[in-house]
Parts: structure tokens; C-alpha cells; sequence
């Protein structure tokens, strides 16, 4: 039934209907049939027959459907309930209870597999896969209200044979035998056997093959094709092939449209050879519409059953990490962040759009074509029971069909840090990894670097690892402020103030034991010692080392008089940093994260060697990228948070395995970028949107990298953070 037409359904209808009013007259002797119990048959008939093959679903039930026709059933079985009558039996109620199970049945299946349709792991989408069939061979209109059919006729019409045997023949007649279905489908397979009512219109020649799969036609003016269409390919005197009409390329004697091959069945060769023409000489020939569902419903190529997503073929010029794509329409929203997928082997491949290009080519003489090339960076197959992306080492065929990924709207998780732009496909970090091979935020103001720093800092925390953090923001304080104890901390740090000033006046025959250097560092030491102590239930320290006022002495004393230099928030830093080393030494080597420390405005906490105020900094910034590189073997890491890349030691930055780079405009910072994320992903920097970032890296659950939507801060909160009931919980860790 799938293959004849409404008019041919609609006369089927009729002639049914017809049958069951005759069927009626002679089980009861009038033409109408009762509104009492008596006539459910009639009506479980009737909507079988219009709700069935013939009008409203005549090609296959969706869950929704199959719902609606569910509780349809339930609603009438409600209506005649025997359980509340007297006369019924209990055969009768065992019938009405096990057709009110079947009809939950199906209310129940169809529910789950929409509910299930929309979630990304692989298990849902099979499961859900698996009840749309058993809704689409159990839920049908067919199914269901013969159910009701026969229901009716056991429980309201076996006392009465004439009605028994009468009712029956009808149902076995048109519901179970079909006889009309089966005699336009009969005419049909003949009619298609003596092939005396498809002509073909020649739409133009074959002018050029582009192997593999594709070929270049030439169309006569009277032609009209677009894209999507079938075409049928004549080789002669070889097989003719079945094809697709891709992209007009412009005009020269003609039209010129682009065609890709579509894999094809033997039995639809043998269709394709009884409806082209034996004459026809490198022509291409329009697919009858008669002929079309015919041929169309048995072909089972990607490029045809997703033409609606396809937006070009694989060009020249892909390579392992890279795919260029011959852009083939222009109805489709195409974007940078974009993902695009295509087949290498059996696997679907994703990649990320990330730019593209005008091109020109010549057609013929000095006739040419601009056409758009897209570039994207591979992914790799989404793994959906680790949630992640996995790599795949091989490019896809020339001229591979390229789809579109639908967008689809994200879903909150607390394990991500973002997603693929409008993808549920999530990107997660690995917080130990983080820490122990170090990780930078690298951005412009205001693109969302502390944000994300904030975000990371918690998920450390949550992996129970221990977060120092150098803010001279004073924001941080702030936006921790459930986890970290402020007021908690502020007598241990105001000992770490007061014992700075007095320095100033300690003048000392040694000049490391003059000003308030020393003290200042044993308090810092004992401090940290008692912060990085397992049995501490503390989690996180934030300092402002702008805020302290320690003193080196700086030349030896004279008449007691000694030249006095105030410590820099880069000095002040590489004392946190260099006793933070010997605490995690005294604890004894580890490969797991125990600390990590993050330097916020990095810039001016570890600056490059051409960018310090003076040479105490630069002296102290190699202090602190020595403290780092040799802080991994004993859990310790950093996290880097910084706007301007070029004013960042290199030291520290050529360590971090993990970058999360956002909007960055300076020359030097993409250059820097380019080592780590590629020239292609270098280049989309600058021209980011706000909370959007290139991530890669040894933290990343992406192997490449790859153009995240990061959270917003609210959402982090809401989905990360736990509850009002569990805060107490949270404090407690």
C-alpha cells in the first residue's frame, strides 16, 4: 500500500466501507449498525480501515500515532466495561483485561521512546530506536483495532451464530486478507513488468566524469532541474546508473549541473535498465515520477536518505587532520563552529568548521565558475557511553558526500565545561591531568577568562585537590565565597601583614638576614604547611600579593643604615611559590595532583624576561618557573590566567600541556598559539564570541582541538553546585 496513490487508497475506502454496511444488514437485518456494544465491531472496523493503509497512516506509525490509537482503544474499553455487568463471564472479563493491556502496552512504549529519542547516549538511542519499531508493528491502527475486532465479537456476538459467523468473514475478508491492497499492488508489479508507461525525459548529456562518483552534465534549455532530484546516467553501451543532482556551476552551451552516483540494489538496476532507452548515447534522463517510488524507496545511499543536510563533496587538498569541502548549496546555515560529518569506512566522522574561501575554476574556454571551499578540523567518532570524541587515523574517500550536523539544543551536565556549538555533544576535563601538566587561560579582557578560571578552580576542588590562587583582582574571594573561609583565613593572613613592615627598620651585618624577608618566608612555609597538610579540611587559599609589605635589605649596613627594597607582587609571588615546593617535598613524591596554583593577571605575577619592572622580578620569575617544573613529581601544578600572552615568562607557558585559548588579538599571542592549536584554529581567535574558546590538550576529553560554547557562569552554579539540603555537605569538603 505504501506505493499506490491516495486516489487509488480513497476507492479502496469506499469499496470497504461498502462491505462492512453490507455485512451489518445481513448480521441484523438493517443497514445502520447498533450504538449499543453490539455495533463496536463496526466502528473497530471502520477505524482500522480509514486509520490504517489507507488515509491517515498509510506508510508506518510513529509513537505518537500509535499513543493516540492507544488511548483511543482504552477509551472505548472503559465505555463497556463488563467487569460492572452481571451478565459477562469471567472468559469475558479476562478478554477486557488482557485488551486493556495491550492497549497500556503500547500507551507505555510509545512514551519511552519519545522521551528517550532526545538523549545522546548510545544505549538510549537504541532502546528508543527499538520501541518505534515495536510501536510501529504493534501500535498500528490495524493491529490495535483488530485487537478491538475481536474483542468485540467473543465477549457481545458468540451467543448469536448468524452474527458470530457473519462479523468474522467480513473481518477475515477486509482486515485479515486485504484483497484489494493485494490486487492494486498485483497490478502494479505487473504493469511494471511490461513497462508500458514510463517515458523519460531527456534533461542532457554527460559531459565529463569526475571519478570517483561524479559527473558534469550539460542541459538542454527546456530542462529544469534541483537539487536532490533523481536522474537516471546513461552509459552506453554499459549499465545506466542511478544519480542525484547536485550544484549548478554556471553556463556554456548550456546549464551546467554537477551529479553523484548513488549506490544501487541489483533489482533497481534491472528497473533502470527497462526505463532508460538502448539509443540513449552519454545522456542524462529524468526518473519518472511513476517509476520513482518504485526505484527511490530500495536505494539505501547516505547521500540520497540525507540529501536534506548534504551540503557538498570531499575536495582536493584534504589531508589527516583537515577537510576540505566543495560547497554544493547555499540554502543551508553554514558557520564557523559549525560540525560537519562524513563517512571514512564505517565510522561517521565529525568535523568543526573553522574557514572558508572563494574559489574560481574555468569551464570551458574563458568561461569560469567562483564556487566556496569550507575548511574544517577533524574531531573524531563521539564515543557516547565515555562521552567523548575518539580518533580516527584515516582521511574519507574524493568526493564523499558532506552532511550538515543538525543543531540541536544542549543539555546542562555537570562533568562539561561547554559544548560544540549548537551540539548536545559536551567537552569535560580531567582535573588531576590539569594540575600536573600545568594549564593556561589565555584572552582578551572581558572574553571570559576568570570565569573559567573560576569554574576549573572549583571542579579541583570538588577532585579534592588543593587550590592556591594569586588574585590581584580581589575577585576570586568573592565568587568562592562558599568555598573558601574568609574570615576564617583573615588571622593567618594579617600575621602574614604585620610581620612585613617592621623589616623596614631591621638592619642586619648579613644582608639576607636584614629586613623582613626571612620571617615573612617561615610564616609563609609554616602556613602553607598547615594548608597542604592532608588532615586539613581547607581547600583553598587566595592571596593578593600586591597586599603585602615585606622588605629586603639591599646593601651592606653603613653608620646602621642599609639601602631598604619593598618586595614585588612578583617577588612576594615566587616566596609562595618556592615554600608551596618544599611543603609537597616534604610530603614525598606523587604522580596524583595534591596543589595547584593559579596565577591570576599572570602577566604581572610571572612577566617575561623583557617585560619586568626590575631585575628583582625577572630574578624572581625564574625562581618561580624553576618551583613549577620541578613541582610535578610532587603533585604540584599551575593554572595560568593571563590577557597578554607576550608579557607571560615562557618558561612557565611553553609547560602548560592544556590551553583554553578565547578571544586574543595580538600578534604574538596567536603566534604563540600556533604551536599548541594549529595555524587553521589560530586563526578564528580573534574573531571569537564572548565565553567561546579554542581547548586542547592532555586535560581535554577531545584529542584535537577543538571550538567550545563555554558554560555561563549561572548555569555552572546551578548544575555543579550542590543543593540547599547538601550544602552542608559541600562546606564540609
Amino acid at each position: 500500500m505504501n506505493q499506490q496513490s491516495q486516489q487509488i487508497r480513497l476507492l479502496i475506502l469506499l469499496v470497504y466501507l461498502s462491505v462492512l454496511f453490507v455485512t451489518c444488514k445481513m448480521a441484523f437485518g438493517f443497514w445502520f449498525p447498533p450504538t449499543s456494544e453490539k455495533g463496536l465491531w463496526f466502528y473497530s472496523g471502520l477505524a482500522a480501515i480509514l486509520l490504517g493503509n489507507l488515509l491517515v497512516t498509510p506508510f508506518f506509525t510513529k509513537p505518537v500515532d500509535a499513543i493516540a490509537y492507544a488511548v483511543a482503544a482504552l477509551i472505548t474499553l472503559l465505555a463497556v466495561n463488563v467487569w460492572v455487568l452481571r451478565q459477562y463471564t469471567s472468559f469475558d472479563r479476562f478478554l477486557w483485561s488482557a485488551a486493556m493491556a495491550y492497549a497500556s502496552m503500547i500507551v507505555i512504549a510509545g512514551i519511552l521512546s519519545i522521551a528517550l529519542k532526545s538523549g545522546i547516549a548510545d544505549a538510549r538511542q537504541k532502546v528508543s530506536r527499538s520501541l518505534y519499531f515495536f510501536c510501529d508493528a504493534f501500535g498500528s491502527p490495524r493491529a490495535m483495532f483488530s485487537m478491538m475486532f475481536l474483542f468485540s465479537i467473543v465477549c457481545f456476538h458468540r451467543s448469536t451464530a448468524r452474527e458470530y459467523l457473519i462479523i468474522s468473514l467480513a473481518w477475515a475478508l477486509v482486515i485479515g486478507m486485504s484483497p484489494l491492497e493485494n490486487a492494486a499492488h498485483l497490478a502494479r508489479r505487473i504493469r511494471e513488468i511490461w513497462n508500458v508507461s514510463f517515458p523519460s525525459e531527456r534533461i542532457g548529456d554527460v559531459m565529463v566524469h569526475q571519478n570517483p562518483g561524479v559527473v558534469l552534465i550539460r542541459q538542454s534549455a527546456s530542462a529544469a532541474v534541483s537539487f536532490g532530484e533523481p536522474l537516471i546516467l546513461c552509459y552506453p553501451p554499459g549499465p545506466s546508473h542511478l544519480g542525484m543532482a547536485l550544484d549548478s556551476i554556471g553556463f556554456c552551451d548550456g546549464d551546467w549541473r554537477r551529479a553523484i552516483h548513488l549506490k544501487t540494489a541489483p533489482d533497481t538496476q534491472k528497473h533502470l535498465a527497462e526505463i532508460a532507452k538502448p539509443d540513449d548515447s552519454a545522456a542524462c534522463l529524468a526518473l519518472p515520477k511513476v517509476a520513482s517510488s518504485m526505484v527511490m524507496t530500495a536505494v539505501n545511499d547516505s547521500a540520497w536518505l540525507k540529501r536534506s543536510c548534504m551540503i557538498g563533496l570531499v575536495a582536493p587538498g584534504t589531508n589527516i587532520s583537515r577537510l576540505v569541502v566543495d560547497i554544493a548549496r547555499i540554502d543551508l546555515d553554514i558557520e564557523e563552529g559549525r560540525l560537519v560529518e562524513v563517512s571514512i569506512g564505517d565510522k561517521r566522522v565529525l568535523y568543526q568548521v573553522i574557514d572558508g574561501a572563494t574559489k574560481e575554476e574555468i569551464i570551458q574556454q574563458k568561461d569560469t565558475r567562483g564556487y566556496v571551499r569550507a575548511e574544517a578540523k577533524k574531531i573524531g567518532t563521539w564515543n557516547a557511553n565515555l562521552k567523548r570524541f575518539e580518533i580516527v587515523k584515516w582521511i574519507p574517500q574524493p568526493n564523499a558526500p558532506v552532511f550538515l550536523v543538525e543543531l540541536e539544543p544542549s543539555q546542562r551536565n555537570k562533568e562539561a565545561i561547554g559544548y560544540v556549538p549548537g551540539t548536545p555533544y559536551l567537552v569535560s576535563i580531567e582535573p588531576r591531568s590539569l594540575v600536573t601538566h600545568n594549564a593556561a587561560i589565555l584572552g582578551v579582557l572581558g572574553a571570559g577568562k576568570s570565569f573559567l578560571a573560576l569554574e576549573l578552580i572549583e571542579r579541583l576542588i570538588s577532585a579534592n585537590i588543593k587550590v592556591i590562587c594569586f588574585d590581584l583582582t580581589n575577585q576570586y574571594a568573592e565568587e568562592l565565597g562558599p568555598l573558601y573561609d574568609g574570615s576564617g583565613e583573615a588571622d593567618a593572613i594579617r600575621v602574614l601583614r604585620d610581620a612585613g613592615p617592621p623589616g623596614r627598620d631591621n638592619v642586619q651585618q648579613n644582608v639576607e638576614e636584614g629586613g623582613s624577608i626571612q620571617r615573612f618566608k617561615q610564616l609563609v612555609r609554616e602556613y602553607l604547611s598547615r594548608f597542604l597538610n592532608p588532615e586539613s579540611t581547607n581547600r583553598v587559599l587566595i592571596f593578593n600579593p600586591a597586599e603585602f609589605e615585606v622588605w629586603r635589605q639591599d646593601s651592606k649596613p653603613f653608620s646602621g643604615r642599609a639601602s631598604m627594597v619593598a618586595l614585588t607582587p612578583t617577588e612576594i609571588t615566587r616566596v609562595f611559590t618556592e615554600a608551596a615546593l618544599e611543603v609537597v617535598q616534604g610530603l614525598g613524591m606523587r604522580e596524583e595532583a595534591r596543589c595547584c596554583l593559579v596565577f591570576e593577571e599572570a602577566h604581572s605575577l610571572i612577566p617575561e624576561w623583557n617585560a619586568v619592572a626590575s631585575e628583582g622580578d625577572r630574578t624572581a620569575t625564574n625562581g618561580t618557573a624553576k618551583a613549577i617544573l620541578q613541582g610535578r613529581k610532587y603533585g604540584m601544578g599551575c593554572l595560568v590566567v593571563t590577557q597578554r600572552t607576550a608579557n607571560v615568562t615562557k618558561s612557565i607557558l611553553n609547560q602548560c600541556n592544556t590551553v583554553f585559548a578565547l578571544r586574543v588579538f595580538d600578534a604574538t599571542g596567536m603566534e604563540f598559539l600556533k604551536n599548541y592549536i594549529g595555524e587553521d584554529y589560530a586563526g578564528v581567535l580573534s574573531t571569537l564570541e564572548d565565553r567561546h574558546a579554542v581547548v586542547f590538550g592532555r586535560a581535554s576529553s577531545c584529542r584535537s582541538p577543538i571550538l567550545v560554547r563555554l558554560n555561563d557562569r549561572q548555569d555552572f552554579l546551578s548544575s555543579f553546585r550542590p543543593t540547599t539540603e547538601s550544602s552542608q555537605a559541600w562546606e564540609d569538603l
